[in-house]
């Protein structure tokens, strides 16, 4: 039997570690949870929560799935990243969050050859981790989902629906330009506008959408349940936000306002006046658009079966089995160390 940790660092981090404590329970093994200044947001459902680093010791698992860039070095196990969401725009060469590589993990799962061959440069440059392309366990609910329609049916609404969201980047987010014109197509009635922002934007933009609901909008509040908006929505706006990289894999279309990665799987506007032509061509789905669309997942996450949670546990499961003896010692990275022993209160050798 083996003995899994969960570590959730930020919110989002439990919609991507759920698939896999239910996939570990699954097989039969043993899962907690160590929960790092955020919520508890558990069930009487889920698994148990570790308090202290005494008790993840003496849990002594043996990986430690983190969807964050950063894990206690001290907490026993194999330390497996799983990603908090796409690279969008991002290259492997880069200084962004995506592809540093700090000397922490010792397998990387990735969600599909866009990211897997990156990786798989940067190991054989390291020396010191492996890589599995397995696919994001956050998806594994969106492509299982059992209940599609369940946001248009409360809805109501025979229009087609509109699906808004956008990055909480202050330099890239489009919500506090949009805000207005969003309200006018809103009020048109030619559409129904389902929107929510990213937890992390700013408050008072986040109150301004709140406030302009209406009969043919709808805000939903910032963390909430994102796969019924996706399911429900006919069309997509959005920016530079990773959401939108979900939304296609659902084969659906996306128009973007100033994106900083654009591509001929979207359909980018830079004008205000252009986003509702733009709508209505998404709306018609032009063949050389969807078929753009699949190549892109193809590329970015290919496996679509909702299988992903498994996938990671079997990537996981032969890595521990493996012969390590071709990897090389993860770099001593004392500065690290010292700051993560900081954050949690640890200073034992």
């Amino acid at each position: 039997m083996k003995k899994y940790l969960l570590f959730a660092e930020q919110l989002y981090s439990y919609p991507i570690l759920r698939p896999l404590q239910n996939a570990i329970l699954k097989r039969g093994d043993k899962v907690a949870w160590y929960l790092h200044k955020i919520p508890d947001f558990l069930t009487e459902s889920d698994a148990p929560v570790l308090t202290s680093v005494k008790d993840v010791q003496n849990f002594n698992p043996d990986a430690v799935f983190v969807p964050t860039n950063w894990v206690p070095d001290f907490f026993p196990g194999v330390k497996v990243e799983v990603f908090h969401g796409f690279n969008v725009g991002k290259r492997a060469n880069s200084s962004q969050d995506h592809f540093r590589i700090r000397g922490l993990f010792d397998l990387y799962c990735t969600q599909g050859p866009d990211t897997t061959q990156p990786f798989q440069q940067l190991a054989k440059q390291h020396g010191y981790f492996s890589v599995a392309e397995t696919g994001w366990s956050k998806l594994d609910p969106m492509f299982n989902c059992d209940n599609p329609n369940q946001l248009r049916e409360k809805i109501n609404t025979d229009k087609p629906i509109i699906f808004y969201a956008s990055t909480f980047s202050p330099k890239l987010t489009s919500a506090p330009i949009l805000i207005k014109h969003i309200e006018k197509m809103a009020t048109s009635g030619k559409w129904h506008w389902v929107i929510t922002l990213h937890p992390k934007s700013d408050p008072d933009v986040i109150s301004l959408y709140r406030n302009i609901q209406c009969e043919n909008l709808t805000f939903i509040e910032p963390g909430e349940e994102i796969i019924p908006m996706l399911y429900a929505a006919d069309a997509m706006l959005c920016d530079t936000s990773s959401i939108f990289i979900e939304y296609l894999l659902l084969n659906k279309p996306v128009v973007t306002f100033n994106t900083s990665v654009p591509g001929p799987h979207l359909i980018d506007v830079h004008s205000i006046d252009l986003i509702e032509p733009a709508l209505e061509k998404a709306l018609s789905h032009p063949p050389e658009l969807m078929s753009e669309i699949e190549n892109y997942a193809l590329k970015i996450h290919p496996d679509r079966d909702g299988h992903a949670a498994e996938r990671i546990l079997d990537a996981t499961e032969n890595f521990i089995d493996s012969n390590k003896t071709s990897l090389k010692p993860k770099p001593l990275n004392l500065g690290r160390k010292l700051q993560m022993r900081k954050k949690l209160k640890y200073y034992k050798l």
